[in-house]
């Protein structure tokens, strides 16, 4: 069983080579990402001077070498823009922050590359319109569908599927599975709570494409059928932070329907950044929510939460200390006891980022994933749009992004598929709007018409 991890993994790359030949190629970049990110183990291996190979890496060196082989046009026309800038800044960091600490750049650099520039560079490339977007959140909304029946296992017999399938459990800590009466399904990723936001980000998709009109049927069947599975299949998952997300998702997809705004999108938005600003300025107090917390969830989910708030706030103390650029690798960024013992536990992605690589890796992680969708809906393709069925997909996605970086600021589950999103995005945002007008049938000619009733 163990040897089937270095066969999927190395072998991953001849299968996206043959979807490269098999499919168009934006419908095989979907397969390929949504396929591995769903399926392929949880392992890695060493290679000097770069990142670990794993499921991230092998997705994304595969489509770009198939992109070099088999569509090299799409490479020599892309044309970079503006909103690409924070990416950059973001790959780059490392740089700065490993030099003026004493380490070496290359590895954390090249790490950063793959890990999140990588995939934004093949949203870009591929799904930067808005037929592009229609096609990756299908592919999405697929790749929940495909997750129900393994959900529903290890909702019944706990995180046993990579045991299984890979012979290595990838999940050790069987008492963070134990929700409700049940488990909380891992599967293939790397903690429950990333299986919860993918199967809320598909479930909301699929119920935008159901109520736009925009997807009627999917394989054959009924998408209003499909998408209550789904949807209750998402809430078998046991994820409360998940739940959420899906309720703050459908309030902005139908404000925007019923009253043409998205204000409560870019409240969320606001609300983000603000959070962001206070907690990294060490302004941030965590007893009212928590107060809040305690009565809507109750006291154990509240004390889970405080425990993070006070691991963060020792945790940014030791960030602000060398602010802009962090500490880089080092492990400068942890919080020790006076026995040199590590006793932080870093819980969020903005946190991670803020200790790692400081306040300009911050601010530049979170521009490239919030900022396209800022675009998005203030310039190019504003409310009102966001039911019309060529629109919707691009819109859904916008939405989906947002609550997973909310989920960033408590969890730090990286999704490369996140990051292609915002690559679309951006790229969609860089150019025109596209024009949302169907082309009407045209009339044969009045003439022609005349001399056909003649000859009847």
């Amino acid at each position: 069983m163990v040897a089937l991890i270095p066969i999927a993994l190395f072998g991953w790359m001849p299968i996206v080579f043959y979807l490269f030949l098999r499919f168009p190629t934006q419908r095989a970049v979907v397969i390929s990402f949504v396929v591995a990110w769903l399926f392929l183990p949880q392992a890695s291996y060493p290679i000097p001077l770069l990142p670990p190979y794993d499921k991230i890496s092998a997705s994304c060196y595969a489509i770009l070498l198939a992109t070099i082989f088999f569509d090299t046009s799409r490479l020599t026309t892309f044309k970079p823009g503006w909103l690409d800038v924070p990416m950059v800044i973001w790959c780059l960091c490392p740089i700065v922050s490993q030099v003026s600490n004493g380490g070496s750049p290359i590895s954390p650099t090249f790490s950063q590359i793959i890990t999140w520039g990588l995939p934004y560079f093949v949203g870009r490339l591929y799904f930067g319109s808005l037929d592009g977007l229609r096609q990756l959140a299908i592919g999405i909304f697929a790749g929940g569908l495909a997750y129900i029946p393994f959900t529903l296992i290890e909702g019944v017999k706990g995180p046993i599927l990579h045991q299984m399938v890979y012979g290595v459990s990838a999940f050790n800590d069987w008492g963070q599975a134990r929700r409700m009466g049940g488990w909380r399904p891992v599967v293939f990723m790397q903690h429950g709570l990333m299986v919860g936001v993918w199967m809320m980000s598909a479930a909301l998709i699929g119920v935008w494409l159901w109520q736009t009109g925009t997807l009627k049927k999917f394989q054959g069947r009924n998408i209003k059928t499909l998408v209550i599975v789904l949807t209750i299949a998402f809430f078998l998952c046991r994820s409360t932070g998940a739940y959420s997300l899906f309720a703050f998702g459908l309030i902005v997809l139908f404000s925007a329907k019923q009253f043409h705004t998205s204000l409560p999108l870019l409240f969320i938005i606001g609300y983000i950044v603000f959070y962001l600003y206070l907690a990294a300025s060490g302004q941030f107090s965590s007893d009212d929510v928590i107060g809040f917390i305690t009565q809507v969830f109750g006291e154990e989910r509240a004390a889970s939460l405080k425990f993070r708030f006070d691991m963060e706030e020792i945790l940014g103390e030791k960030a602000r200390q060398v602010f802009l650029f962090g500490w880089g690798d080092s492990g400068g960024n942890r919080v020790y006891n006076q026995y040199g013992k590590d006793i932080s536990v870093t819980d969020s992605l903005w946190i991670i980022a803020f200790g790692v690589y400081g306040a300009v890796g911050l601010a530049s992680l979170f521009s490239a994933l919030l900022l396209p969708v800022v675009v998005f809906c203030l310039s190019k393709y504003p409310a009102r749009t966001w039911s019309h069925p060529k629109v919707a997909p691009a819109a859904v996605l916008g939405v989906a992004l947002t609550m997973y970086v909310f989920d960033c600021i408590l969890n730090a589950m990286t999704n490369p598929i996140f990051a292609v999103i915002a690559g679309g995005i951006s790229g969609l945002v860089l150019k025109a709007p596209e024009s949302l007008k169907t082309k009407k049938a045209s009339s044969p000619p009045r003439r022609k018409l005349l001399v056909h009733q003649k000859s009847g």
